[in-house]
């Protein structure tokens, strides 16, 4: 029967303890739909639960190796009924949360949104497994009517099938094709059963105009039974649970990042207007010799097109004045916020952009040596972003992406820190401004070789507090909110500089070991000087996040 774990014999994990934010959230100001307790996607109303009753638990495995617990929704308000289970690592404190769905009647739809499964197919059950656990658990695909889909698993501590009263399936025109999330739980060691994974489920579609909505459920892999589950549609696409712009700036009061820059950091952040007011100056291809001034705002900046290399930003051309612009002038940095729906406009993301004058030069690390690597890594013009996703049911601050470099990571709000009530902690690392939730030395290359790029990250006096210096420069929903003209600049916002990139290196080949190619393990966007877009050139400004 494996290693069963009594309740007095295990460690306490920290799932143990429920996630609470340090500090009471305001009251939102009500207008609207947006955190009223639950969304219409049409036929089917959604509710969030976050309270759960605790069904099986295992000891071993998944993230740092401490297991994962299964739950199911409890209690749920009447009318509404179950659509699955949640699942969550140990590694971290109770959080998360599972729709629950109440049928809307529709008197044009013979059928209804809503029904119960006809049987119940087991998917995997712990019983060969070998590892601790607290006695056995059963996760079962619920089998939908035909014209029907399941949205999630139950899971029991038995291997008594569930009631099938038990769950709800969903009518297959409400439902949207969904892809796995983030890594729950799998076997870390040998066992005498075949690998097996579960993971967090998420629309497959994801983006400002995309319908999918994520059911907090999760799914098996690795299992012989084929597991058809799907995500929720919202076919009422209103808007109407989105924030307006009271609403907005209570968020941004209550969760907008502090952002603390390394002492060492020479390159910092500004706003764009202080940035223009320097002197940077627009050149345009076949003319570079009679670049023009950028006005305030970026109000002669080109609107449209494409980035064709037509015309790009410089600094100005008087070298101590732009070795000062280089230096950014923090005292000035604004946080420009788009906001955006997502998830069926079930959350709202606001995304948090943050302009550099300039990103710094790179540093490596060859195992104990640390290397400076002259112009590598270095561009004009760094966007960095914060995205706050936020639940449209409650208000609640759900996860936070990072972004770093060209990619970046989501963590949700029990794993990060806050000061100042509810303010989200953010470390920018030196030089380069990628963002972290901790500091420390991340390290971009082939970490078993201790080669790569240093990302340093270190608290200093130096901090940027978003919720005092912001403009929302973009909410496509609202249609109030003027876009500024530098947000429609599509070219980039520094020049395209071309270098003998092994040459910039060539002098720590004596001290790599082995035969190691330095510059195939490098990442990607430092090898070479090139300008970014800005915010709205990103795949993720109609998109989701990069990770």
């Amino acid at each position: 029967m494996g290693n069963s774990v009594s309740g007095a014999e295990r460690e306490v994990l920290p799932i143990d303890t429920l996630f609470t934010f340090p500090s009471h959230l305001p009251a939102w100001p009500k207008d609207g739909g947006f955190a009223s307790g639950s969304i219409n996607l049409g036929e089917v109303e959604v509710c969030q639960i976050s309270t759960f009753n605790k069904i099986w638990a295992t000891l071993e495995g998944g993230p740092d190796n401490r297991g994962a617990t299964f739950f199911e929704p409890s209690p749920i308000p009447d009318g509404f009924f179950m659509l699955g289970c949640y699942a969550q690592p140990n590694n971290t404190p109770l959080f998360g949360w599972v729709l629950a769905g109440k049928e809307i009647s529709n008197d044009d739809t013979p059928r209804g949104a809503l029904t119960m499964p006809v049987d119940y197919t087991l998917a995997w059950s712990s019983e060969s497994m070998s590892i601790k656990k607290e006695g056995n658990g059963y996760l079962w695909l619920p089998t939908p009517p035909e014209g029907y889909s399941a949205v999630g698993l139950v899971v029991t501590n038995s291997p008594d099938k569930p009631p099938l009263e038990k769950v709800r399936c969903v009518r297959s025109d409400l439902v949207d094709s969904c892809e796995q999330d983030i890594w729950i739980w799998g076997e870390d060691k040998a066992s005498d059963t075949s690998d097996i994974n579960v993971y967090g489920l998420r629309p497959t579609i994801r983006g400002t105009n995309a319908h999918g909505v994520q059911v907090g459920t999760f799914i098996v892999d690795g299992v012989t039974a084929s597991l058809s589950l799907s995500c929720l549609k919202n076919i009422n696409f209103n808007l109407s649970y989105m924030p307006n712009l009271t609403q907005i700036d209570e968020l941004v009061q209550a969760y907008s990042p502090r952002i603390y820059f390394h002492p060492d950091e020479s390159y910092l952040p500004s706003s764009v207007n202080w940035y223009f007011n320097q002197g940077v100056l627009l050149y345009q291809q076949g003319n570079e010799s009679n670049p023009v001034l950028v006005e305030p705002n970026g109000l002669n900046l080109p609107q449209g097109g494409s980035n064709d290399g037509t015309y790009w930003l410089d600094l100005p051309i008087d070298e101590n004045t732009r070795e000062q612009v280089k230096k950014g002038d923090v005292q000035s940095s604004m946080a420009y916020l788009h906001i955006k729906p997502m998830l069926g406009a079930t959350f709202t993301d606001i995304s948090m952009w943050i302009f550099y004058p300039f990103n710094g030069p790179a540093r490596a690390k060859v195992q104990l040596i640390d290397i400076p690597l002259g112009k590598i890594g270095e561009h004009i013009g760094d966007w960095e972003h914060v995205t706050l996703r936020i639940s449209n049911f409650t208000g609640d601050l759900w996860r936070v992406y990072l972004s770093q470099h060209s990619t970046g990571f989501w963590a949700n709000a029990s794993e990060l820190e806050f000061e100042g009530g509810n303010k989200v902690v953010a470390h920018a690392s030196l030089s380069g401004h990628a963002l972290y939730p901790k500091e420390g030395l991340i390290l971009q290359g082939n970490a078993l070789l201790g080669i790569g790029i240093r990302n340093d990250a270190a608290k200093s006096d130096i901090v940027m507090d978003t919720s005092i210096r912001y403009e929302v420069v973009s909410a496509e929903y609202l249609g109030t909110v003027a876009e500024p003209a530098w947000l429609n600049f599509t070219r980039k916002w520094g020049p395209k500089i071309t270098y003998n990139i092994a040459n910039e290196i060539s002098f720590i080949d004596n001290l790599i070991p082995g035969d190691v190619d330095i510059i195939s393990i490098l990442p990607a966007e430092v090898l070479g000087e090139d300008g970014p877009t800005g915010p709205k050139m990103k795949n993720n400004w109609n998109g989701d996040e990069a990770i």
